[in-house]
Parts: structure tokens; C-alpha cells; sequence
């Protein structure tokens, strides 16, 4: 896993203390919903997308690095990965993920391996 999974791109556009919260998430062929929770924490900065009724309303963490850019005129994000990418992350549980270091290496390791250069 890359050390910088967690932070955002220089060039993704995203403002440390902005709030991301309902911003609609795009995936690199299509929507996958709004951002419910986001993280600015140095070394582990994430979303977390709210999917509504694409994946069952469930929720997914996408690690900031996963982020494109922001568009804070349309409050929208872009991420580099595929909606099937990201359906096929490791199952999230917003309750019981957040803090655990061992899920954020498997969420990291998952997202590496798609990694866009």
C-alpha cells in the first residue's frame, strides 16, 4: 500500500477544513452517491459514500487518494476507480470501521491494486 492512499491529491482541488458532506460521488463511469462522512486527518483522510440504492444503501470508504478532483461549484467529487472497483471493496461498516487500522489496510490494499498512474 502506497503511504500517501490516505491523503488527497495535490492536484485533486480538495481544501483541508472544506466540508464534503452531501457532495454527489462520481466514479470514472458514473454516479455512486453522496458523501456521507469525510475525513481531512493527515495519513487517513477518506470518504465515506452513502450509495442510496445503487448497492442496497449500503455505505463504502474510498481512501482520498481515490479523489480526482472536487468541483465545489456542483459539489461534486470525481474518483479514479470503476463503480464494479468499488463495489468490490472489502465490506464497510461505518459503526464498527472508522477506527480500525487493520480494515483501513484492507481497504488500502484493495484500492492499490487499481491503482491509476
Amino acid at each position: 500500500m502506497s503511504d500517501n492512499m490516505w491523503g488527497y491529491q495535490p492536484t485533486a482541488g480538495h481544501t483541508a477544513g472544506n466540508t464534503l458532506t452531501g457532495y454527489k460521488v462520481e466514479a470514472s463511469d458514473g454516479s455512486i452517491g453522496k458523501v456521507d462522512k469525510h475525513s481531512d486527518e493527515v495519513g487517513s483522510s477518506y470518504l465515506v459514500v452513502d450509495t442510496g440504492v445503487w448497492i442496497f444503501g449500503k455505505h463504502v470508504l474510498l481512501p482520498a487518494s481515490t479523489v480526482t478532483r472536487v468541483d465545489t461549484a456542483e459539489e461534486t467529487i470525481y474518483v479514479d476507480r470503476t463503480k464494479a472497483e468499488i463495489k468490490d471493496a472489502p465490506e464497510f461498516d461505518k459503526d464498527k470501521h472508522l477506527g480500525d487500522s487493520d480494515y483501513h489496510e484492507q481497504v488500502g490494499g484493495h484500492y492499490g491494486k487499481h491503482r491509476r498512474i
